[in-house]
């Protein structure tokens, strides 16, 4: 598909908008000099006569139907042209046809209607003699009001249409136009839009996956500048991300060496003393353990493919079953989505192992909602406070009063799943049941359809 230059996006949209105007034009002066001008309606003493002989609506022979009322005053003339030559002799034609006196004739016209081309066939020649009274012609549309024994008047004037032919015929030329412009006007505004589409796609990606790969420089000189922008945003987060990463990795690595000193150091302590600084020590292992896995996660490369987040869970549901624990899957739908097989089975690892821990029940359920992939896992436990809900995501705080190694772990298990969700594009919550207990509701985006066979959901 042609490309715009790139050129600014000022003057593109004044290229579309002088293109527009162009093509209006253009179209405009088609339809006037190929489709034959209309003419005015013509109408004859002798029709006008015949009509007010019978009273009944007529069809006249060159113009519309012609309509018969009866009012108490006759019209009131509005038009430029009253009084003149052609009123007079049409007012004395229809007296004469009809054998009455012209102070009972009353003609009235407005201001006269927008026609043009070649003169009308009858009425380029009005006589100024009445030889031929009937033949005198009137162009539409005017009233005619002739005065009845009574006192009445009898009114014969042509049937208004909705629209009068010239105003037909300038709806056709804007319809014309307007045909000819859209398939350009849409065109522009693909053409101007799709990098900046192209640009919320990848703004979107990035805060699924900080490693994607730039963004092509290409489009409007503005939207050239907001890539470049946004590519060297991104390689400095990357780099943000992997410093301190890296920092991390070394600070929780070189705790070791003096955990390992004050373990040998504490052999000399008393016997009392001594259970309770090597019980210290080993949860600071733990937590410096617990550091390094997550940055290992953070840091190793990542190969995203299709994967069905239901087996996902039934999988890390059975491996808990198999050990003992109160752990099943009541809800498995279908819902597939594009992420990293081992990261998603540690955040579901841990949203069972947390579930078990506090909760001795792990109930889950799989199923897709308003485009996304939503996880849910329940327990039984004493559930959280609200005010401590959000605190629970962040890293080495527990979801219990105790610092028991056994239920307390290290604290990094729903940090990690935050950031495993949201790496993905998704979200974690958590929420207190109405019957008791704790919900955590993932949701990811589902994996987007693609033309042809799709790739299978990766086995885990």
């Amino acid at each position: 598909m042609m490309r715009l230059p790139a050129t600014s996006l000022y003057l593109q949209a004044l290229g579309l908008v002088g293109a527009t105007l162009a093509a209006v034009l253009v179209a405009t002066t088609v339809v006037i000099f190929n489709i034959p001008p209309p003419s005015p309606d013509i109408y004859t003493v002798s029709e006008v006569a015949q009509v007010i002989r019978t009273g009944k609506d007529a069809q006249a022979a060159e113009g519309r139907p012609l309509l018969v009322r009866h009012a108490d005053q006759p019209p009131v003339s509005t038009g430029p042209t009253n009084g003149g030559r052609r009123h007079a002799n049409f007012r004395a034609g229809l007296a004469s046809v009809l054998k009455i006196p012209v102070d009972n004739v009353v003609l009235a016209q407005d201001a006269p209607r927008m026609f043009y081309g070649p003169p009308p066939r009858m009425g380029h020649r009005v006589p100024t003699e009445l030889g031929a009274p009937e033949q005198t012609v009137l162009f539409g549309p005017f009233q005619v009001a002739v005065r009845q024994a009574g006192g009445k008047w009898l009114m014969v004037s042509p049937r208004r249409e909705m629209l009068e032919p010239w105003q037909q015929r300038i709806l056709l030329v804007l319809a014309t136009a307007a045909i000819a412009v859209t398939p350009l006007a849409w065109w522009f505004a693909r053409q101007l839009a799709a990098p900046i589409a192209a640009f919320a796609r990848a703004a979107e990606r990035l805060g699924r996956d900080p490693d994607a790969p730039p963004l092509d420089v290409r489009g409007s000189s503005e939207v050239a500048a907001a890539v470049a922008a946004f590519n060297l945003m991104q390689e400095r987060l990357r780099r943000y991300v992997t410093n301190r990463t890296t920092m991390v990795a070394a600070i929780a690595h070189d705790l070791r060496t003096p955990l390992t000193r004050l373990r040998f150091r504490i052999e000399a302590a008393p016997e009392e003393l001594r259970a309770k600084l090597a019980a210290d020590i080993d949860e600071m292992e733990e937590m410096i353990s617990g550091t390094l896995a997550f940055v290992q996660d953070a840091t190793r490369p990542v190969e995203r493919t299709k994967l069905e987040v239901s087996s996902l869970v039934e999988t890390v549901m059975d491996e808990a079953a198999e050990t003992g624990a109160d752990a099943a899957v009541e809800r498995a739908e279908r819902a597939v989505v594009d992420g990293d097989p081992i990261a998603l089975k540690r955040l579901v690892t841990n949203l069972v192992d947390n579930a078990l821990k506090f909760g001795s029940r792990a109930r889950g359920r799989v199923f897709a909602e308003a485009g996304m992939a939503v996880l849910e896992v329940d327990d039984d436990g004493p559930g959280v406070p609200e005010g401590e809900i959000e605190r629970a995501f962040e890293p080495f705080q527990r979801l219990e009063g105790s610092r028991s190694r056994e239920t307390g772990g290290a604290g990094l298990g729903l940090a990690v799943v935050r950031a495993i969700a949201r790496g993905h594009g998704g979200e974690v919550t958590l929420q207190n049941r109405a019957g008791g207990g704790l919900r955590a509701r993932v949701t990811l985006p589902l994996a987007l359809r693609t033309a042809g066979r799709q790739p299978a959901p990766a086995a885990v």
